[in-house]
């Protein structure tokens, strides 16, 4: 049989039963300290854990727990403690410490308050901090403590600091809740104050509505400038747009003017077309009715026949008095047509024209007329104005006797029977001064014809009437021979 010893090597057996009991140590001496709380080892060495894990040996070293949470402290002077002014208040304020985490801080704290209750290190710290409030509440008056509270807590802990580092404590935090005292000084302080801030912020009021005022007027001033120089811009704008308004109508003014200027100038020149178309015709016809009046003048001094001439006269006038009426009515349907169609300028040139040329072409007409009749007065003889004459003695007669076969009755005064007889023989003797008139006028001896036996026996007895020469003014048939006559040695009357 075999021993254990004689199969394995006792240095193995050591070695695994050390490896054993370091398994052991380590599983039941692990330590992991959380943030808020320190690990303080001690035995064969010192060490402060903190948020780290460690190793305690287990028998040989030991373990204790410092809680670094913050420890909340009311602070409250007991009685009443005088300021620098001789004012006794109270003073109430919340701290809040906590155990420092430094090396050295946390040393004095693990010597003063290890394994102790947060409520004993906060009645300690009370203490302290109360008796560094009473000393600064002794240094500082009311008014400066009440208006600066701040500097007061910063002197508190400027003061507390040093004693409560001494026992490993920081001070997070301090703040006055609160200064009271028995005479109501501070109240006053507070009347005083209400008053203060009532009267700077009735200035600050006046003030602000002084500015106000001055912003609203400068804003008023403002807006008034803007809408003066809005007001002036618009009646600029509205002068320029009369102005150009002014500028346009000229224009269309001018140019209306213009263009009915041009359009009388064009009717102008077309009426003076047609005047001087119509002024050439009546011209054309009144040289051709010059020319025939010089003929038919020359025919009537020929003819030297004062009943044809008067005839002739009349004619004439009347031939005037038509051609004047005939110029009236063209002048005044010219007129007419010349207002009745100003838009149609060419059809007013044309009509006329053509009425020029139909006024031509009558005036033509009319003259050529007037040629033929006097050609034909030219073929007249004496013979044959004779028997014109006698032909129209009967009327004269008449005409004579006219005033006679007016007479409804003679009263004869004085009885004298003569005087029916001189009113009847008036009549020849009208009749004798009427032969006289025409054979002056004429030529023509009407009492010769009257008393020769025949009216072709006597005139063919003295001249042959077959000559177109006329008879001359103041010759009498007797006085004339036929041969002289046809010679014409006779003065004719027409050199």
């Amino acid at each position: 049989m075999f021993s254990i010893f004689e199969v394995i090597p006792v240095g193995v057996i050591v070695g695994a039963l050390a490896v054993l009991l370091l398994l052991a140590i380590i599983l039941t001496g692990y330590l992991k300290a959380p943030p808020d709380t320190a690990y303080i080892v001690s035995g064969l060495r010192r060490k402060v854990v903190i948020g780290k894990s460690c190793i305690k040996i287990p028998l040989l070293e030991r373990l204790d727990k410092l809680s670094l949470k913050l420890i909340p402290i009311d602070v409250k002077t007991s009685s009443a403690v005088p300021t620098a002014d001789y004012i006794n208040i109270n003073v109430d304020a919340a701290v809040n410490v906590k155990i420092s985490d430094s090396a050295e801080k946390l040393k004095l704290a693990a010597q003063n308050f290890l394994n102790q209750p947060t409520e004993y290190i906060g009645r300690i710290a009370r203490e302290v901090l109360e008796g560094n409030m009473r000393e600064i509440v002794g240094r500082m008056e009311l008014k400066e403590m009440v208006s600066d509270r701040q500097k007061f807590a910063e002197l508190v802990k400027e003061n507390a600091a040093p004693d409560l580092a001494a026992m490993g404590l920081d001070i997070i935090s301090f703040n006055v809740q609160n200064f009271t005292d028995g005479n109501g000084v501070i109240d006053d302080l507070g009347i005083d104050n209400i008053s203060q801030i009532k009267k700077g912020a009735a200035i600050a009021k006046a003030t602000a509505d002084k500015e106000v005022a001055i912003a609203q007027a400068a804003a008023d001033r403002q807006a008034n400038d803007a809408r003066v120089e809005a007001q002036m811009i618009i009646s600029q704008r509205n002068t320029e747009l009369s102005m150009r308004q002014s500028e346009l109508k000229k224009q269309e003014d001018t140019k209306k003017a213009e263009a009915d200027a041009a359009y009388q100038i064009q009717k102008e020149e077309q009426r003076k077309s047609i005047e001087v178309a119509a002024a050439n015709a009546d011209i054309a016809a009144q040289e051709k009715a010059v020319e025939l009046k010089a003929k038919a003048a020359e025919v009537q001094e020929q003819e030297l026949n004062a009943a044809i001439r008067k005839r002739a006269d009349a004619d004439l006038y009347q031939r005037q008095k038509e051609a004047e009426a005939k110029k009236f009515e063209m002048e005044r349907d010219a007129e007419a047509k010349k207002f009745a169609k100003q838009q149609e300028a060419e059809g007013i040139r044309l009509v006329g024209e053509a009425e020029a040329d139909a006024i031509r072409q009558k005036g033509i007409a009319e003259g050529e007329a007037m040629e033929k009749k006097a050609e034909a007065y030219q073929k007249y003889n004496s013979a044959a104005m004779a028997e014109m004459l006698i032909r129209i003695l009967p009327e004269l007669a008449g005409k004579i006797a006219e005033p006679l076969a007016a007479i409804d009755k003679v009263t004869i005064i004085g009885g004298d029977s003569n005087g029916v007889s001189g009113v009847a023989d008036g009549v020849p003797v009208v009749m004798s001064k009427l032969f006289e008139s025409v054979k002056a006028a004429t030529g023509i001896d009407l009492s010769d014809i009257v008393r020769a036996d025949g009216y072709d026996a006597k005139v063919t007895r003295n001249i042959h009437l077959k000559s177109d020469l006329p008879i001359p003014s103041g010759l009498t048939h007797e006085s004339v021979r036929e041969d002289e006559y046809m010679s014409g040695a006779v003065p004719t009357g027409e050199e």
